[in-house]
């Protein structure tokens, strides 16, 4: 008797363990991360006729679209070839924006939101009263609101900068802006900031152009810690993940890799840039304010 009570013991104590087990379980799917937005990243696309850039880019956004099902895009900027060299004539900026157009009404189901890269503007128009010149033009043909801005979907806080001044830095006026959006935020509302310049990073050290003003928004970012997650960036092509201060930088390579060409002599595969190949991030962003950047290649 005394073995059998013995066992029966044992077998309600693991019993009791199993639901015990099983509670837990319960719980801890409960506690589970929640996903807030699922956002597609596209930067450096520099589109143009040549190459067959268009179609190129139009089966890359399919594939985001087909596999990821975004909420919503970011666009890093340079989304036109180039309208900044002194050579370039109104014609070409007028065609290259038209490509852009026709390329981008596959996503007129979703919000596109830009910032405006450095070979989007054309500085070489006749004169700055040009309907065309600067940055106006870019802000008119990428549909924003203005040359920075900020919004909010679901519990995250978007700002986007405007880096294509001296130096590759904030102007006063847009720095006291950002100061501005940050402090008025409630505590702990976490906060995407993208650039077309990367704020800080691997890729700056090893090609240039990066912010200048790097020192001064990272100290901004640590004073508001609680709130900036993660930083976005393009400009050079490059993929790269640094975190500082529990920051994430993320320069997310280029939709466009070797510009649509072949590759340089370093690349190990086609129209890879040094070691990067041309693709664009997905980020997931969760409800309680982490973040995860994954960089896809897409095919070329």
């Amino acid at each position: 008797m005394e073995i059998k009570r013995r066992t029966l013991l044992k077998s309600a104590g693991m019993a009791a363990g199993l639901v015990a087990t099983a509670g837990l379980s319960a719980l801890a799917a409960e506690d589970k991360k929640k996903v807030a937005l699922t956002v597609a990243h596209i930067t450096d696309v520099h589109i143009r006729a040549g190459d067959s850039a268009p179609d190129r880019f139009k089966n890359c956004l399919k594939q985001v679209i087909n596999k990821h099902k975004p909420d919503f895009f970011l666009n890093g900027g340079d989304s036109i070839n180039d309208a900044s060299y002194d050579n370039v004539l109104r014609e070409q900026v007028t065609e290259q924006w038209g490509i852009w157009d026709d390329c981008v009404k596959m996503l007129e189901k979703y919000e596109v939101y830009s910032c405006i890269g450095n070979h989007d503007t054309w500085w070489k128009a006749p004169s700055t009263t040009d309907e065309m010149y600067g940055k106006d033009y870019a802000v008119k043909r990428l549909k924003i609101p203005n040359r920075y801005y900020s919004f909010s979907k679901k519990n995250w806080h978007f700002i986007i900068l405007d880096g294509n001044n001296s130096k590759i830095s904030l102007d006063d006026e847009q720095y006291a802006w950002l100061q501005q959006d940050l402090d008025k935020l409630p505590p702990n509302t976490p906060t995407l900031i993208m650039s077309h310049y990367p704020i800080l990073g691997t890729t700056q050290v090893l090609v240039g152009g990066g912010h200048s003003d790097c020192k001064k928004l990272k100290d901004l970012f640590y004073k508001h810690r609680d709130k900036v997650k993660v930083c976005l960036s393009g400009h050079n092509h490059l993929s790269d993940h640094t975190v500082y201060n529990e920051v994430l930088y993320c320069c997310n390579g280029a939709m466009s890799g070797y510009w649509w060409g072949k590759g340089d002599k370093e690349s190990a595969g086609p129209g890879y840039y040094l070691e990067t190949p041309p693709g664009y991030a997905m980020l997931k962003l969760y409800e309680d304010g982490t973040v995860e950047n994954e960089y896809f290649p897409h095919s070329f």
